[in-house]
């Protein structure tokens, strides 16, 4: 195992997957307009494309039966004189759509039961178009996004180019609030409960809004890059999530506390990749997962949100990049899968491919915990019930299980929202409570046996030192009479003897126990310890050696010739001579005498002579290196602030570099800029001179 901890959840195994080639819908013609939005939108019965048309804008409905190629002549919703930048179903009749265009105009759109997008035509057999209810007007410049109220029927949000967020009737066609902006807003969403919106503009600030006060309730700086920036609601709770870039072009995700934008966002930016494409957020509310789509690549990746923070999940990587992309309403899932997300992707701007997003489950009955109730098609309030400051709670709830069974829904009113505060605020139950007061005494109990027990073994730990340092008599005096009884009659610290024991003997430690040390000063000449030689030491060990060598050749050449015979001048060939003077005395002794052999005590004297030298010097370059260490250690332990600064010099070597390099930029910039001032000034002489010159031959031609 690597070690790595891993946390626990229900989503960690979500994967996605693209449906077959015929479930995908081909022969689209996504618009080729470069507004930011997402360009196509989805509900249980229908998706919108914003389609590319002549002759005005226009869009398209497409059934999600009718997969497979559509025909080269589709019926389109026209209407607009101008592209039409964002569509959005209503919440609570499928069949109704709201366009936004470049026209400053607001469409909305009935889309008919018999509507077919392969079979609509009229008594000439041509494709027939569909032509909007009404229009909304009000707004000065073109109409970039629009959305529905997610509790009240017929309400409906749009932003717009003149710097303003409008609320409308749609019922009555009559504006109903405006929430006006110092710059365009590029990303707007409501709250669960549709009392409040989140808007985030080009001016680069995030903003929270009372609607129906028409005032800002929170405001605070967002992502400090040009680009545009989006922002969600995160479900029922009162937190956001925005999406944008940094000032070196990062893409970043933030999340925030929404009614105190001023404080900034929670724990900073999650730096997500250094991509140029916009990021799409979607919040799953009943799994708390949030799904961020790139613009312009294939990745989808998705984080789970739990106590203000992200997780990663995990990443649907493709080849084919998006420019469009749709979540559908939860209730349009495959419960029977085990699907928690339907989505639709663009690919290649021809083609609309469904991706499903499943938790790998083999159980086949109902999964409860990844289905909890979620918003229904029935709205909880009226228009003017809204707009006469009645709120609720959220949306009306759907429960899940009775999609999975085929019965009735059953419905209920969304629960209030658990704010940060409200959580660290609120009391425990008093069962749980005492449950809490009783493990945290029987753990103040066991801490203090532990710490008995600690003392006792610490006693005697200093006992055994005592026994190694001095007379065991002496040491065992030291201990209390009643101590040591006590000692003996408790089993628990027999037990951490035997383990102490055990581990001292697998570490090779010494036992106390016995009367002498192992550790005397006659064993500590013949102790070698061996390490990892360096190339100095093979150095000095060879040139030692080689030494020995060109001794032993030596005092072998004194010899006589009748002496390379015997055996153990054979098998000690390699020992040095040695420089005794008995030694010597008994060479020539030998000499004089003519033996073949010599005495076996002087042959094992010279390997013992230098088995001591190079042991000698082995230990002593041993303990050079262990004093060293010794060194290292202790000054990082005295300076773990110097330690630290080692550690993360590398880290601000690289800032002071990337420093310099733009300041040399900047220096090599100033110097062009000069040059060419200087240049044209050259130019300007120039033509002076030449000017002068032209002059001259006028007057002395005239």
């Amino acid at each position: 195992m690597s070690g790595k901890f891993v946390r626990a959840s229900k989503y960690r195994h979500v994967y996605g997957q693209v449906a077959k080639k015929e479930r995908q819908y081909e022969n689209i013609r996504l618009t080729n307009n470069a507004w930011d939005s997402n360009l196509i939108k989805v509900n249980p019965k229908f998706i919108s494309v914003n389609w590319n048309s002549s002759g005005g804008g226009a869009f398209a409905v497409i059934p999600l039966n009718e997969v497979g190629k559509a025909p080269d002549q589709v019926p389109l919703f026209r209407g607009h004189t101008a592209h039409v930048l964002d569509t959005d179903f209503d919440p609570f009749n499928d069949n109704v759509i709201a366009s936004g265009s470049d026209d400053g105009k607001i469409g909305i759109w009935e889309i008919p039961e018999d509507y077919s997008f392969h079979h609509y035509t009229n008594s000439e057999n041509e494709p027939k178009d569909v032509q909007p209810k009404k229009f909304l007007t009000g707004h000065g410049r073109k109409v970039g996004h629009v959305l529905f109220h997610p509790t009240a029927r017929n309400v409906l949000a749009s932003s717009s180019l003149d710097h303003t967020v409008r609320i409308w009737d749609v019922e009555s066609g009559k504006e109903l609030f405006t929430l006006k902006h110092p710059d365009m807003v590029t990303s707007m969403s409501f709250s669960f409960s549709g009392s409040h919106l989140a808007t985030v503009s080009r001016d680069k600030k995030l903003r929270v809004w009372d609607i129906r006060a028409e005032k800002v309730v929170s405001e605070g700086q967002a992502h400090t890059g040009a680009k545009n920036q989006r922002v969600v609601w995160l479900g029922n709770s009162d937190r956001l999530a925005t999406t944008g870039f940094s000032k070196l072009s990062d893409r970043q995700i933030g999340i925030w506390d929404a009614f105190n934008l001023e404080k900034g966002d929670l724990g900073g930016f999650y730096t997500v990749d250094q991509s140029s494409g916009i990021l799409m957020p979607f919040f799953d509310d009943s799994n708390k997962i949030l799904y961020l789509v790139g613009k312009g690549d294939g990745n989808i990746r998705y984080y789970e949100f739990q106590n203000d923070e992200l997780f990663e999940l995990s990443e649907f990587q493709s080849v084919d990049p998006q420019r469009g992309f749709a979540a559908a309403p939860r209730r349009a899932v495959s419960v029977k899968d085990n699907e928690v997300l339907k989505a639709y992707k663009t690919v290649n701007d021809h083609c609309i491919e469904p991706i499903s997003f499943y938790v790998p489950r083999k159980s086949d009955s109902f999964q409860e915990d990844i289905y909890p109730d979620a918003p229904s098609g029935t709205a909880a309030l009226t228009a003017d019930e809204w707009v006469s400051k009645k709120s609720v709670d959220g949306p009306i709830l759907l429960n899940m299980s009775s999609l999975y069974n085929g019965s009735e829904p059953v419905l209920k009113p969304a629960e209030k929202p658990i704010s940060a505060a409200d959580k660290s605020s609120s009391p425990l139950p008093a069962s749980n409570s005492e449950k809490d007061s009783e493990k945290e005494k029987i753990a103040k109990v066991s801490t203090k046996e532990e710490q008995t027990k600690l003392a006792e073994v610490s006693q005697t730990q200093s006992s055994s030192a005592a026994n190694v340092s001095g007379s065991p008599e002496s040491a065992s005096s030291t201990l209390p009479s009643d101590a040591n009884g006590a000692l003996k009659e408790d089993r628990s610290v027999d037990k951490l003897l035997k383990k102490s024991s055990q581990l001292d003997s697998v570490n090779g430690a010494e036992d106390p126990s016995k009367e002498t040390s192992g550790w005397d000063e006659e064993d500590d000449e013949i102790e070698v310890v061996k390490f990892e030689r360096t190339d100095r030491n093979a150095a000095d060990s060879t040139k030692s050696s080689s030494k020995g060598l060109k001794t032993e050749n030596k005092s072998e050449a004194e010899k006589p010739k009748a002496e390379p015979k015997t055996p153990d001048l054979k098998s000690n060939a390699s020992s040095p001579k040695p420089e005794s003077s008995d030694h010597k005395l008994k060479e020539q002794e030998a000499s004089q005498q003519k033996l073949e052999a010599v005495s076996p005590a002087t042959l094992q004297r010279k390997p013992e002579a230098t088995e001591t030298k190079t042991q000698a010097t082995e230990t002593k370059t041993a303990s050079n290196q262990e004093n060293h260490l010794e060194k290292e250690t202790l000054g990082a332990k005295a300076n773990p602030a110097k330690a630290e600064q080692a550690s993360s010099a590398p880290k601000s070597l690289g800032l002071k570099q990337s420093v310099e390099k733009l300041s040399d930029l900047v220096l090599q910039l100033d110097r062009v800029v000069a040059d060419l001032r200087q240049s044209n000034l050259d130019k300007d002489n120039r033509l002076k001179d030449l000017e002068e010159k032209i002059e001259q031959l006028v007057k002395a031609r005239s």
